[in-house]
């Protein structure tokens, strides 16, 4: 699996990132993201709120189940073993941390999933990838643009980056030139607005504008 996952995320280079949703409407969204090409969907934990990690990981089995290998399913956010565990055993792909935490990507490791930690700098680029990483989530891209992936690749491009936070459909070819290997797409994409209006249709045709954009 943990191959399978790899090869979709270079494959596909996009990872549709949910945060903050009530369950009943995951699946709608989910289905709105596919519908416009998305087969990769991120569902983050809440830090602030402890009492949600339980739904965030019903969010992901949601997922798992209702869409088998058409999506698949990472959890994100992930800052400790808690999480961890509860996303593994909801049945996650993929592990996506804020930063990086050797002990919590030697752990990713053990169980087989994939592991993706967030840096900045290049030691932490080193050290993530020195602990196991799988990619490396540049965090956040955005503010400190495309120039600098491209610098942080010119002696570090054995390192397979995704370029996270302030990514859209209109300046990710800059990032795809800097030599990102793919991308985590939030709230330009998964629009709370259009969402609580159940508005599905226009996350499908942005979703599909990002698809297109990577091509």
């Amino acid at each position: 699996m943990r191959e399978q996952v790899i090869n979709a995320i270079l494959s596909e280079k996009l990872i549709a990132i949910v945060r903050g949703m009530e369950e009943n409407k995951i699946l709608p969204t989910s289905k709105a993201l596919l519908d416009g090409g998305f087969k990769l969907v991120e569902v983050t934990f809440n830090q602030s709120n402890p009492a949600s990690f339980a739904s965030t990981a019903n969010a992901i089995n949601a997922i798992a189940k209702e869409f088998g290998s058409d999506v698949m399913v990472g959890a994100g956010t992930v800052c400790t073993m808690e999480q961890l565990k509860l996303a593994a055993d909801a049945g996650a792909t993929y592990i996506i941390t804020p930063a990086c935490n050797p002990e919590i990507i030697a752990e990713v490791r053990r169980l087989g999933l994939v592991a993706i930690p967030g840096v900045l700098t290049p030691t932490e680029c080193v050290a993530a990838h020195d602990a196991g990483a799988d990619f490396v989530k540049l965090f956040p891209a955005g503010s400190m643009g495309a120039d600098y992936l491209k610098a942080l690749r010119a002696p570090l491009n054995h390192l397979k980056f995704l370029a996270v936070g302030g990514v859209n459909e209109k300046n990710l070819t800059d990032y795809l030139a800097a030599g990102a290997s793919g991308f985590g797409i939030g709230g330009n994409l998964v629009n709370k607005d259009w969402i609580d209006a159940g508005d599905f249709n226009k996350i499908a045709e942005l979703a599909k504008k990002y698809v297109d954009a990577v091509k």
